[in-house]
């Protein structure tokens, strides 16, 4: 049994990214027209929002493959044990117990602090993704989103020059080193080795528009320029891409849903109480189309 959806709504939440969509049960299954309304909106503002989606694993993950096949996190115990596309964004066990914030899994975990965007470390990264709320701190563990498209689109015409044709390699194994984390299985390591992207990223479904394409935990240098000027650049740009009118801030409530497009946001999250209070997260990653197209 499918849902017809006829008023699908949407609620600006932010100048720059964001919308609220109201009018469509995520528990049901979903009509072509209500997946391509949804996939519209998604394109056109960047990142959706679904409030009081008390959904289950398996209809999460009937929803995500609407709109693409569905990414497998490269470290399998970060995975749910019923449904391996599901990654845990969690500082819990799945016995809903609390890690302890020296583990490996949550040192991990806790990269989610840096600005990044998902499976840059991957030859083709990730088209986006859907992150439900199973459990919410009582402060702090708030999401910020940034538009990487007006980013761009705001820099001088000389930076631009400056970074259109630079390439930049992204590292899942230097991200790790950030939090002093041991090695991997080898089987794991072998599956992420370190690739190359474009800095600036063109969309050719968006007309050839370009964004910036940023995933600070993952850049580990810039090709061609020292390390330590590398790092300037990319710290500076970063600093440009969060300045207050590219961010929208979600403050999560309990069965939120947010869906996002990884190719022209990138995303942190600020701190919480994390030996204090329960921050569980669902997502399931949506894998990307195409390899990052470069300035020609």
């Amino acid at each position: 049994m499918t849902l017809a959806i006829t008023h699908l709504s949407l609620r600006k939440l932010h100048p720059a990214l964001g919308a609220e969509v109201s009018g469509v049960d995520l528990s049901r299954p979903l009509d072509p027209p209500t997946v391509a309304a949804i996939r519209d909106a998604w394109h056109r503002h960047h990142l959706l929002l679904f409030r009081g989606q008390p959904i289950s694993d398996a209809q999460h993950v009937a929803f995500a493959r609407n709109f693409a096949e569905l990414e497998l996190f490269p470290i399998g115990e970060n995975r749910a044990g019923r449904a391996p596309e599901i990654f845990r964004v969690a500082n819990t066990d799945e016995d809903g117990r609390l890690r302890s914030p020296d583990s490996e899994t949550w040192r991990y975990l806790s990269l989610i602090e840096f600005w990044h965007t998902d499976s840059s470390y991957r030859p083709v990264p990730s088209l986006g993704a859907i992150l439900r709320a199973l459990e919410v701190p009582e402060e702090g563990g708030n999401t910020l989103f940034a538009n990487l498209l007006a980013a761009y689109a705001a820099l001088s015409e000389a930076t631009k020059r400056r970074i259109d044709r630079l390439k930049v390699r992204h590292s899942f194994l230097f991200a790790r080193s950030l939090r002093g984390l041991p090695p991997m299985k080898p089987e794991e390591a072998a599956s992420v080795p370190d690739v190359e992207h474009a800095l600036v990223r063109v969309h050719p479904d968006r007309e050839g528009q370009k964004s910036l394409y940023l995933s600070h935990c993952y850049m580990q240098d810039v090709l061609g320029l020292p390390r330590s000027e590398a790092q300037r650049l990319i710290d500076d740009l970063h600093r440009h891409a969060t300045r207050p009118e590219f961010v929208y801030r979600h403050v999560w409530q309990k069965h939120d849903i947010l869906m996002w497009d990884n190719r022209v946001t990138m995303h942190a999250v600020t701190p919480f109480n994390v030996g204090r209070d329960r921050r569980v997260m669902h997502r399931t990653a949506l894998k990307g189309l195409e390899a990052v197209r470069s300035v020609a």
